[in-house]
Parts: C-alpha cells; sequence; structure tokens
C-alpha cells in the first residue's frame, strides 16, 4: 500500500482524485454563485494574508466570510485558477485558524440555521 498512489484510492465508488476533483467543482459553483449575488466576502489570492506565496508558489487560496465564519480551500494555479470567477486580492483575508473540521460546521451551520423559506 505505501507505493501505490494515494490519488487512486478507491472506496469501492470513487478515488480520492475524483472526491477532490468533485470538492473543487461544488466549491467553485458556489463561490462563483455567492460572488454573483455579492452575499459573501468571496475572494481568491495567490498569497497568503502575510504576503507569502501560497505554499510553494504554484497554490492559490480561495476564502469566503460567511455568517457563521470563515470557510478556505487551496487549489492548484494551473489547473483551477480561471474556475473560480471571484474577485482576486493582492494578499488573501487575514486566515482565522479554522480547521477543516471547523469549516465544515460552519457550513453545515449556515444550511441548518436559515428558515426553510428562505
Amino acid at each position: 500500500m505505501h507505493n501505490q498512489d494515494v490519488a487512486q484510492t478507491s472506496d469501492g465508488y470513487h478515488t480520492f482524485a475524483e472526491l477532490y476533483r468533485y470538492r473543487m467543482l461544488y466549491n467553485a459553483a458556489l463561490f462563483n454563485e455567492w460572488a454573483r449575488a455579492g452575499l459573501y466576502d468571496v475572494h481568491k489570492s495567490v498569497r497568503h494574508s502575510d504576503g507569502e506565496a501560497c505554499f510553494d508558489g504554484r497554490w492559490f487560496v480561495v476564502v469566503a466570510q460567511l455568517p457563521t465564519g470563515q470557510i478556505s480551500n487551496h487549489y492548484l494555479i494551473a489547473d483551477d485558477w480561471y474556475k473560480f470567477q471571484i474577485p482576486i486580492r493582492q494578499t488573501a483575508a487575514e486566515y482565522d485558524g479554522h480547521t477543516s473540521q471547523e469549516a465544515a460546521e460552519r457550513l453545515a451551520r449556515m444550511l441548518t440555521d436559515r428558515p426553510a423559506d428562505a
């Protein structure tokens, strides 16, 4: 298993690579919609808030400030930059320290805290 490409690891239905691609596409669709509607502070940047390039300079970060808190993800510039049709910033908003689990909880709260007719 150590030599197996992790991206090709499967649950029997999808590989990690497929699931990460789905996540990115859903993320882009949602962030693009929020940006078009002017709902939240949504943006992308090739630099973190401290001015440092994201990781090795081949990545960018997308950030949304929701009523339930900040969420963010990183993607490869060469593969995904143009999928995110959202405002570009010189530096991203200051990272609030959220974990992936906290970001998921913030999204879940948005879905459950809204009135049914909203």
